[in-house]
């Protein structure tokens, strides 16, 4: 009796199939694309938007206010997920994907033809500051509905894997973003690159327009959405049910979020760190855009591997290891920095940014997803992502302020903050359910009870 109910409880899981490989490359493809467009900019605003939308005379303000700029597409971010979070349990994984790819592209390439403050004065923060909030709207809904997407699609035993590649596919956006960078930053005059060389890799989005849509609209919609919506079970309003469902899922998932410090520490307050003339470093812009270039090209390889340890050993290893260990090594990596040790910075980068916090991030997609039912799935995967990252992403303005150029102790201080807050991480995931051995449709559920471990590994040993 007990083996015949184990195998209803599972009876309904996806099988390894083309539309699970299908699922996880436009997953890849799609984000890959999309944070392109994100990552461009918190490149420009920590190396190019202080000189040239905002006014001369102090460059701690400027800088202060480019990073409060690239802060600003968080605040935008918790509404997108509202509203596109809500849309992709109402009208479907897929649907949402293709809006935000629309969205995220058109506005991405209207900052190329932005003015600079000397043309129009205040009027360009102005419309800098509304294009990021579009792009926040956008890339809100886009993490969200392609992992669930993948999750709904994978195998049972295999969501962790495959969800990894949505993430996967964020590092290969890192990449891309700053590769398009590199050889213009390295080949142009500062004066060149200034002017117009930095308007380049925004204009190239009308590229990412016309790929991701291509890729996402043959995506076949997930099982699991369409069966509920043939049985009429679409939620009216998904925000309200995953609240008074999941609350305290939500409020983990929004501390678990908060370790994406780690890449914040590197890739954002790190850069100005590093580079800006304030702080005395005098690390060369072009050396330090290959920082996060090869970190992530470590990150690509390692991502599939950590994602395939979730699920032999589950999620909450995984996310704790992955914060602490990360945060532990911010004190490291900024005193390299505050040397101008080349060599060493780009170790304790790829040791930090691209492997250990690999671990968690390589994980988080398919355990946030599996906190919350379907029928709300992608709502609360993109409230809480959305408003923890809201949090984060003043981190480099909070940063700046509390260790400005001519500060004494950068590393300390700020290495300090970064390690609590993925203390803060550590500790939601630990109080977390372990969701890996449940089956897809009883996620989310107060009384759903794991699949024993030796059937588990049968099942998953069936699925690779």
């Amino acid at each position: 009796m007990k083996s015949q109910t184990r195998q209803r409880r599972i009876s309904h899981e996806p099988r390894q199939s083309s539309s699970t490989k299908k699922a996880a490359a436009s997953g890849w493809v799609g984000s890959a694309l999309e944070y392109y467009d994100w990552f461009i900019y918190a490149q420009a605003a920590a190396l190019v938007f202080p000189g040239i939308f905002f006014p001369g005379g102090n460059p701690t303000v400027a800088l202060i206010a480019s990073l409060g700029t690239y802060a600003v597409g968080y605040v935008a971010r918790p509404i997108g997920a509202f509203f596109l979070g809500q849309w992709g349990d109402k009208h479907g994984r897929k649907n949402v994907l293709v809006l935000a790819m629309l969205l995220m592209g058109t506005s991405t390439f209207a900052v190329a033809l932005l003015p600079t403050y000397d043309q129009v004065g205040i009027l360009a923060p102005v419309l800098l500051v509304t294009l990021r909030l579009v792009q926040g709207f956008a890339v809100a809904g886009e993490l969200s509905g392609a992992s669930a997407m993948i999750v709904e699609h994978a195998p049972f035993g295999r969501r962790g894997f495959y969800a990894s590649f949505a993430l996967q596919g964020t590092q290969a956006g890192q990449i891309i973003a700053a590769a398009v960078f590199l050889p213009l930053s390295a080949v142009l005059s500062d004066e060149a690159f200034m002017s117009w060389g930095w308007r380049v890799p925004f204009l190239l989005s009308a590229f990412v327009v016309f790929a991701g849509y291509m890729i996402r609209r043959r995506v076949d919609e997930t099982p699991v959405f369409m069966e509920e919506k043939s049985h009429h079970e679409i939620p009216k309003m998904p925000i309200v049910q995953v609240l008074r469902e999941s609350g305290l899922n939500v409020v983990r998932a929004v501390c678990m979020t908060l370790v994406n410090v780690v890449g914040v520490t590197v890739a954002v307050f790190g850069a100005a760190y590093a580079t800006q003339p304030g702080y005395g470093v005098g690390m060369s812009t072009t050396v330090y855009l290959w920082i996060p270039v090869l970190a992530n090209v470590v990150a690509l390889a390692l991502i599939p591997f950590f994602g395939d340890l979730s699920d032999r050993f589950g999620r909450r290893p995984l996310m704790i290891f992955g914060s602490l260990s990360s945060g532990a090594l911010a004190y490291a990596y900024l005193y390299a920095v505050s040397q101008n040790n080349v060599v060493l910075t780009i170790i304790l980068a790829i040791l930090m940014w691209g492997t250990l916090y690999q671990v968690w991030n390589a994980t988080f997609a398919s355990f946030f997803q599996e906190l919350f039912p379907s029928r709300t799935r992608v709502t609360g995967f993109a409230v809480s992502q959305n408003i923890g990252l809201l949090i984060t992403a003043f981190l480099p303005s909070i940063f700046a302020a509390v260790a400005p150029p001519g500060s004494a102790n950068v590393p300390l201080t700020i290495g300090s903050i970064c390690f609590g807050i993925t203390v803060i991480g550590a500790i939601a995931a630990w109080s977390a359910r372990e969701t890996f051995r449940i089956p897809l449709n009883e996620l989310g559920t107060p009384d759903a009870t794991p699949v024993p471990r030796e059937e588990y590994s049968r099942l998953r040993a069936g699925n690779r």
